[in-house]
């Protein structure tokens, strides 16, 4: 006969023994998601008005310039075949990609009644993407014109959309299925490898002349911040639950 459904299956059971020991201490997980949702939120306000005001970053030019080859801004930097694997990676954070991988995750989670990881990657993610889709329009940053655009673009540039999304989604997936992996081994993997292809993600906006590098910056940023606020609030709910079932 199978076990009824309950309060501990919510929580990924069986409970390990550090969260349900009561002479055990936590970090202030509600505090750290706190201050993480608003260091986020302040770095799109902060570089969003700074740009809005007409400001401009020296390195963005410098950087951009770098990418290109002496006398031709239309041809990247690199060997040929570094423009198709850029091209190739860049879709990696594209809006199809990124809701079918948050999409995957959510219905792998709650088909193994992980329904709180499964609900919390549904929130963070869905949250996350509307705040980027809202700086953009509030900043309304051209699309860099110093060099020639390597792929197709139709939105504002601030921030790199591609680069604050991939970073929300895929971080926001990675800190929350850590919680139910019980290997110290795969959650490092897991992490490490969800930090470079994010890397290599918001690098590709760059190559491509799609986005300054304060755009991506601005995005990593944003990102990392916002998954990290859902890390806590997930592991915050998660002890809460378990000491109660």
């Amino acid at each position: 006969m199978s076990e009824p459904f309950s309060l501990s299956a919510i929580t990924e059971a069986p409970v390990t023994p550090d969260q349900s020991a009561p002479d055990v201490r936590h970090p202030p997980f509600v505090l750290i998601a706190l201050a993480a949702l608003a260091g986020a939120v302040l770095v799109l306000a902060i570089l969003g008005r700074t740009i809005a005001g007409g400001s401009r970053f020296a390195f963005d030019s410098a950087i951009m310039l770098a990418l290109r080859q002496d006398g031709n801004l239309a041809v990247p930097a690199g060997p040929l075949w570094l423009k198709q694997a850029m091209v190739d990676v860049t879709a990696l954070g594209g809006e199809t990609v990124l809701t079918l991988a948050a999409a995957v995750t959510i219905l792998f989670l709650a088909v193994n009644r992980h329904l709180l990881a499964a609900a919390l990657v549904f929130a963070g993610t869905t949250t996350g993407s509307i705040a980027v889709a809202l700086a953009k329009r509030l900043v309304g940053r051209e699309r860099p014109a110093l060099v020639d655009h390597l792929v197709e673009v139709g939105s504002a540039s601030f921030p790199s959309g591609h680069a604050a999304n991939s970073a929300i989604i895929y971080l926001t997936i990675a800190l929350v299925s850590i919680q139910v992996v019980h290997r110290s081994s795969a959650r490092l993997f897991l992490l490490v490898a969800t930090l470079l292809l994010v890397a290599a993600i918001g690098v590709s906006r760059v190559y491509l002349g799609v986005h300054w590098p304060s755009d991506v910056l601005a995005g990593w940023s944003f990102g990392l911040l916002w998954a990290l606020a859902w890390w806590a609030a997930s592991s915050w709910l998660r002890l809460r639950l378990s000491r109660r079932g």
